[in-house]
């Protein structure tokens, strides 16, 4: 049955009669900005004195939750569309689709932070790989001005069905690819402001921001700054004035490449935990991001827009240290040329369960070659099986947790590679696909909102790794780290864990319709950033699943304060080796947030309470 996206988030949601007058009566603009892998608690008035600004006049949202997998492209679907992961289908950055994607590299676990890999995986899913319309496309059918600025993959995502080709409006768009062969194209009318502003038609490189370095040559110390003041210049000088103009409200998406890319390949920690992702580039990819936020704000006092336009700032995820240390790891144990000694390599949870399991292994990202001998697969991902074009299992490597696909849903071969991950120190948690039956030690994945009317394959197994807190001197969540399967190096930037250090993303609010000065102790989630978008702007779409956000109504003027409580959720039956996934959930109504998931001592803020409720925040 297909229902009303707004009417779905219900009696938490409903405002009062004043408000929704109020709204109706008065067309409001709407900007979300997005700083990728941006940490709540790193943001003071002096690291990133605007977002700041935002949280402390406009709305401090102080319990906030990234999706799980807690990666860029899950959650920046969630925001497009108000819909959790089980029915957007994008389950994290790299996903089985079971099709070779030539896009991609001509492999089945396509890597989809790419545009035109989005528009391949549309053409075989029926035109909307996501399987939900996204508050961009909705906007933009009911008359809106709508425009997306910012990193490649997740900006194209928010309308990523809209055919520039075709006679109507369409999405002013602009990414990594624009100027390029993959490019969205730039209509007339933006080329001529754009030549008119004196601002190339393409979008400059990252230069150094780019370079990772690898086992003995650090990586980056320098922030995305050229680039992102590109797309800042863009928004302010460009986009804002064209959409004045119109006369008409607008939407725009401004998706900040930093503080993530810079805490990812960061140079400040070569091999070493501390100070891993809280050094000098890190910080100045957190200011960087806030400078892009400052310029918009100051576009929009310039053109008298700042009494009409709302503001929602929410980073896509937390962040943690990579850790690449394991005691149990078989592939740790061999020597690699890029590898330092007892490190795991990329591609371990491929490699140890192949041996595990006792299947070959074929690497999807190279013409599938065999991995074999000291040999690891070249992007972690791998196809086990006699046959790699009809593998029994498929790994799709992602960084703090992974995704194990079973292709022939085969019972027996679950049961023998969740004894194989439960006898690893570097798992903490496991969920297991519902049909696949209950399995000691596990929760199903329906149990944190990953089963429901996705379009595209649904992981078998999600794999967790271990997280914990360095002794970094901030907030546990400052400080956490993480095992991950990554090309990334121990010392360097990566998310994708059920760590409350990833959970844990910053959210804040402001402008004529959000409360001024407010502070919420209630649970928010990323989920509920498209909700309350699609409740300001007064739009409603139809929809497929039902695994929705709420509106943020304890944010609004008027607006409902619902009580949140907290419980624990736990595997029936421990695990042989005495093992249960524990997963800390906090309730507004029917709507749950996933605070940390996994083993306890494995992840960080797993604290089991034995099960007791109490009201969150008390």
């Amino acid at each position: 049955m297909r229902r009303s996206l707004v009417l779905l988030s219900a009696g938490l949601t409903v405002l009062s009669a004043g408000f929704a007058s109020a709204q109706n009566n008065t067309p409001r603009n709407l900007i979300l900005f997005i700083p990728d892998g941006l940490r709540a608690l790193k943001v003071t008035p002096e690291t990133a004195p605007a977002m700041a600004e935002v949280r402390d006049k406009g709305v401090n949202f102080k319990n906030p939750h990234s999706l799980f997998p807690t990666f860029t492209m899950a959650n920046g679907s969630a925001m497009s569309t108000g819909h959790y992961l089980g029915d957007t289908g994008v389950f994290s950055n790299t996903i089985w689709t079971n099709y070779t994607s030539v896009p991609a590299g001509n492999t089945v676990v396509p890597f989809i932070e790419n545009d035109a890999v989005l528009g391949d995986i549309d053409e075989h899913f029926k035109g909307d790989y996501l399987n939900e319309e996204t508050i961009l496309k909705l906007a933009r059918d009911k008359g809106y001005s709508t425009a997306a600025l910012g990193k490649h993959g997740p900006t194209y995502q928010f309308d990523h069905t809209d055919k520039p080709e075709k006679p109507g409006l369409h999405s002013v768009v602009f990414d990594d690819a624009t100027g390029g062969k993959n490019g969205v194209a730039l209509s007339d009318e933006v080329k001529a402001a754009l030549t008119k502003a004196g601002l190339p038609l393409a979008t400059p490189p990252r230069g150094d921001n780019s370079k990772a370095g690898d086992a003995k040559t650090p990586g980056t110390v320098v922030a995305n700054v050229a680039q992102q003041a590109y797309f800042a210049d863009v928004a302010a000088k460009v986009v804002l004035p064209m959409f004045k103009a119109r006369n008409k409200p607008f939407v725009l998406v401004f998706w900040s490449r930093d503080p993530d890319g810079s805490q990812h390949n960061t140079g400040d920690s070569l091999n070493q935990i501390l100070p891993g992702i809280n050094g000098p580039t890190s910080m100045a990819g957190i200011r960087n991001a806030d400078n892009n936020l400052a310029q918009l704000r100051k576009a929009l006092d310039e053109l008298g827009l700042t009494a009409t336009t709302n503001i929602m700032v929410q980073a896509d995820h937390g962040f943690s240290t990579i850790s690449k240390e394991s005691k149990t790891s078989p592939s740790a144990k061999v020597s690699y040329d890029d590898t330092p000694k007892d490190f795991l390599p990329m591609g371990f949870l491929a490699i140890d369960l192949a041996k595990a399991l006792d299947l070959p292994l074929f690497d999807p990202n190279d013409k599938n070659a065999k991995v074999e001998g000291n040999k690891h697969p070249r992007a972690g991902n791998g196809v086990l099986g006699k046959d790699p074009e009809k593998p029994d299992l498929v790994v799709a490597t992602n960084g703090g947790s992974d995704l194990v696909y079973l292709p022939n849903k085969d019972k027996k071969l679950a049961a023998k590679t969740i004894k194989a991950l439960l006898d690893q120190d570097y798992v903490s948690g496991l969920f297991v696909e519902d049909s696949l039956g209950r399995f000691p030690g596990t929760l199903p994945l329906s149990s944190i909102n990953l089963r429901g009317k996705s379009a595209t394959p649904t992981p078998s197994i999600v794999v967790n790794f271990r997280s914990y807190a360095s002794e970094c001197g901030e907030a546990p969540t400052n400080c956490s780290v993480q095992v991950a399967d990554t090309v990334l190096r121990q010392g360097q930037g990566m998310h994708g864990s059920f760590s409350r250090g990833d959970t844990m993303n910053f959210m804040a609010a402001i402008g004529p319709d959000f409360k001024a000065g407010y502070v919420s102790e209630i649970p928010v989630s990323n989920a509920d950033v498209g909700m309350t978008a699609a409740q300001l702007l007064g739009l409603r779409g139809s929809q497929n699943g039902g695994l929705v956000g709420r509106v943020m109504s304890e944010a609004l003027p008027n607006g409902i304060v619902p009580k949140a409580y907290k419980s624990v959720e736990r595997s029936k039956k421990k695990s042989e080796n005495g093992l249960e996934t524990v997963l800390n959930v906090q309730r507004v109504g029917s709507q749950r947030y996933f605070d940390a998931a996994g083993f306890p001592g494995r992840t960080l803020g797993l604290e089991p309470d034995g099960g007791k409720q109490k009201t969150a925040g008390k």
